[in-house]
């Protein structure tokens, strides 16, 4: 499956809700039998199939975003900062799932984007770092 920014996110971010500047973002990683809904799927209650692995903490880690705007291409991009986690054992994963942590219960974390690595990323006894090439571009 392709990568998507879940059409939440787009909701979220219009109302207020996510504020890309100041809110508090994770990377949690999932495995392949996580077929994301672009619609359906809105909070991290909603995301199972999550990796289990030592050296990883159930509900990922934190990611700090920065927003970009360019008024010449009429484009404002988020990214969102590598995590790294040290693994004892061995970890397969098929993508990270960027989301807006609240602190409490899954079924309160806002949903932003899927990010597929096109196949299955192992690691064994090593680091596995999560990694976006390029940001989320929404243009004008």
């Amino acid at each position: 499956m392709a990568s998507i920014i879940y059409d939440s996110f787009m909701s979220d971010l219009t109302s207020g809700a996510i504020v890309p500047t100041t809110d508090t973002y994770y990377v949690m990683l999932v495995t392949s039998a996580y077929t994301p809904s672009k619609a359906a799927d809105t909070t991290r209650a909603n995301v199972t199939n999550e990796v289990s692995a030592t050296g990883y903490t159930a509900g990922g880690a934190v990611s700090a975003a920065t927003v970009t705007l360019s008024t010449s291409l009429n484009t404002l991009t988020i990214s969102y900062a590598d995590v790294v986690w040290t693994i004892t054992g061995s970890l397969t994963a098929r993508a990270g799932v960027i989301y807006k942590r609240r602190g409490g219960a899954s079924s309160a974390d806002n949903l932003v984007a899927y990010v597929d690595f096109g196949a299955d990323a192992t690691c064994t006894n090593s680091t596995f770092t999560f990694h976006m090439t390029s940001g989320l571009v929404m243009q004008n």
